[in-house]
Formats: structure tokens, C-alpha cells, sequence
């Protein structure tokens, strides 16, 4: 358990950019350049539009297909992960269960491996089916270099050097947010239901 609070309040650290997503878009300033504009910027520096293959076959571009005009969840993970994964993909279980079938529809889930060397479509499927994932949330993977250019850019890295190079020491958090509204947020997966549920309300809000 101190391992996994160490971790979640590691995860609170990346959020400064996210953060400041978030403000700009409650106040932007009165000579701030034009949403459109700004939702460019964000795209580049977050959101690289590689390709990617999700568990349920589907062969994408990340921030086309997966990220451009949706409210998302996003978070980190790999198949064979002992430590908190399992923990985190449960309490998603729960969120998705939550949300029924506006999973696909109105709010969309995505967890992108760690491992792409390991976690093909195929293993990935296997997960999924083994975890009762269902419709709307995608499994990612892709080139190692490509799921690497995504980790760093969507800030799901360690302060430490060290822990950042061990996958089985992750960093545990998750993502969300309205890409059409250019809301953004970031909030601990570890605990209560509600916890996530709050950071869901907060997109919903942006409609």
C-alpha cells in the first residue's frame, strides 16, 4: 500500500500541464489566439498522431481517430503487470460499468501498454476478455518507439530517472478530458469509485 500511495502522488505531479490546459480554457485572456488555434498547439505538443492497433483489431491514428473532438480517459498499463495495474484496470471495470453504454458513445476509455514488445492486438484481446472489458474501452498498443513518444508526451513520466526506466515500478495515473473544449485534468485511479466518477462529471460539465 505505500507503494501505491507513492505512486499516486507521484501522478499528481504531471497534471501542471493539464492544469494549465484547463485554466486557459475557464479564462483565456482577452488577446489569447483563437480556440481553433490553441486546440493546435495542444494537439502537437500532447497529442503526437502516430499510428496505433487496439485489442479489437482497429488500426488508428492516435489523436484522428482516438483523441479529436471526444471526452477520454487515458492511462498506462501493461498485460503481464503485477504491481498496480490490476488495481487500476478494476476500478475502470467499475467506472465503465458505471457509465453503461455511454462508454463508446458519449465518454471513451483508452489504456495504452507499456509493453508494446509483449502486448500484441492478440494479448491484448486476451486481457480484456479475462478483465470483462467491454465496448468503447480500447486497448493500445503499437511501435515501442511510438507508444514511448505518447508516454512522455501525455506525461506519464517519473520524477526520477531510475523508477521511470522500470516499468514495473510505473507511474499510476489517469487522464481526462474534452478535447473539443480543451479541458483537462488528471486524477488518482487507486481509490474510490467516486474519485474517478468526479473527474468524468468534470468533462460532462464541459458540454
Amino acid at each position: 500500500m505505500e507503494h501505491i500511495s507513492r505512486r499516486a502522488s507521484l501522478a499528481l505531479l504531471g497534471m501542471a500541464p493539464w492544469a494549465t490546459v484547463a485554466a486557459a480554457q475557464e479564462a483565456p485572456p482577452p488577446d489569447q489566439a483563437p480556440r481553433s488555434t490553441m486546440r493546435e498547439v495542444i494537439k502537437n505538443r500532447y497529442f503526437p498522431n502516430v499510428t496505433v492497433d487496439t485489442h479489437d483489431g482497429q488500426h488508428l491514428k492516435f489523436y484522428d481517430d482516438l483523441i479529436k473532438d471526444k471526452k477520454v480517459l487515458l492511462n498506462f498499463f501493461y498485460a503481464e503487470c503485477e504491481g498496480i495495474c490490476p488495481t487500476v484496470t478494476a476500478n475502470l471495470v467499475r467506472v465503465q460499468r458505471e457509465l453503461g453504454d455511454r462508454v463508446g458513445r458519449d465518454i471513451f476509455m483508452y489504456s495504452l501498454t507499456l509493453q508494446p514488445q509483449h502486448d500484441t492486438p492478440k494479448v491484448l484481446s486476451d486481457y480484456a476478455k479475462m478483465h470483462g472489458i467491454g465496448p468503447g474501452w480500447r486497448l493500445v498498443t503499437g511501435t515501442p518507439a511510438d507508444l514511448e513518444l505518447l508516454r512522455r508526451s501525455l506525461g506519464f513520466v517519473d520524477p526520477d530517472p531510475e523508477l521511470d526506466r522500470d516499468k514495473n515500478s510505473h507511474l499510476g495515473n489517469l487522464r481526462y478530458g474534452d478535447e473539443r473544449r480543451l479541458v483537462w485534468g488528471a486524477c488518482n485511479p487507486f481509490g474510490e469509485l467516486e474519485t474517478i466518477m468526479r473527474a468524468v462529471r468534470t468533462i460532462d460539465r464541459a458540454s
